[in-house]
């Protein structure tokens, strides 16, 4: 009786400690999972957004991107930024770098030199293209340079009935064709058949845009500082030499003794240049002397009243 009430102890022990284990075993893969659904929930908060790397079957999106930020140095991120691009199979179209400048003065640090403060921030306005399948991770590596994102817009446009719409245009162009090739050829066979092949191809030119705009994204980045920049640049003390050659008596004093003497050349020829003028004044004051000198003097008031 007590072999077999031992027996019955030590089977609930043994029971108890394999009941134990399991529950171990099952809270700690509960945790398991728990923990990694939380990590793929960060996942998904960190990522750039679920509209860069949208695949829908059966769908086509023409993708593309506008962000606005700002970072802590323009031309640092704009190397990273044309670097990652070309990476990731893109190009760079467009990447318009400048410095706007808010305040700029010099002040004289001696007689010859003298030193030029600016305060400016930097900005630049960039158009880069990546493969569309590549959006995603290169708006994320967009993301890792900023200090404060201002702005930003992914757009995903379905063009599945475009492409659908071109294909039948692109039937419907053939079909014409053939059918121009049946009419006897005239004048109105040559204009049709022109009309046909001009709007063929501007219907291959539009398939060749969507195609490119299909695996390619583009993405419209403006990036600036939002600090000022203060730049010192050594430049020459204009003011002394303003002063050192802005009198000297020796030039000017011969330069006055020559205008002086072209003056009075200019002078003896305007004289000469109105002669007629001239002599015809001469020869009046001449008569007006002389009918004054004839002319007979009349008495003084004292002789007449002696």
């Amino acid at each position: 009786m007590k072999t077999n009430y031992i027996t019955l102890s030590l089977s609930a022990v043994l029971l108890l400690g394999i009941y134990s284990c399991k529950k171990v075993e099952a809270t700690s893969s509960e945790l398991k999972d728990y923990e990694a659904s939380t990590d793929s929930a960060a996942v998904v908060a960190d990522s750039v957004s679920s509209v860069a790397s949208m695949e829908v079957k059966d769908k086509k999106f023409i993708k593309t991107a506008d962000v606005n930020m700002e970072v802590k140095d323009v031309y640092n991120a704009t190397i990273a930024i044309e670097k990652s691009a070309q990476d990731l199979g893109g190009f760079v179209t467009k990447s318009n770098l400048q410095s706007n400048v808010v305040y700029e003065d010099t002040y004289n640090t001696s007689d010859t030199e003298a030193m030029l403060i600016k305060k400016y921030k930097t900005e630049n306005t960039m158009q880069v293209r990546v493969p569309t399948e590549k959006l995603g991770e290169f708006l994320t590596f967009i993301n890792t340079n900023k200090l404060f994102l201002n702005s930003r817009t992914i757009n995903a446009e379905d063009v599945t009935a475009n492409i659908k719409y071109s294909e039948l245009e692109a039937k419907r162009n053939q079909k014409t064709s053939e059918n121009i090739d049946k009419i006897k050829t005239n004048k109105d066979k040559v204009s049709l058949d022109d009309n046909n092949m001009s709007e063929g191809n501007l219907q291959k030119l539009n398939t060749m845009s969507m195609a490119d705009n299909l695996k390619y994204s583009t993405i419209d980045i403006y990036i600036k500082e939002p600090k000022l920049r203060i730049a010192e640049i050594a430049v020459t003390n204009t003011d002394s030499i303003d002063n050192k050659y802005k009198y000297n008596f020796i030039y000017d004093a011969k330069d006055g003794f020559v205008y002086g003497f072209y003056l009075i050349q200019r002078i003896i020829v305007g004289l000469i240049n109105i002669w007629p003028i001239v002599l015809i004044a001469a020869g009046v004051v001449y008569l007006l002397r002389k009918r004054k000198a004839k002319r007979p003097e009349l008495p003084k008031p004292s002789e007449q009243n002696s």
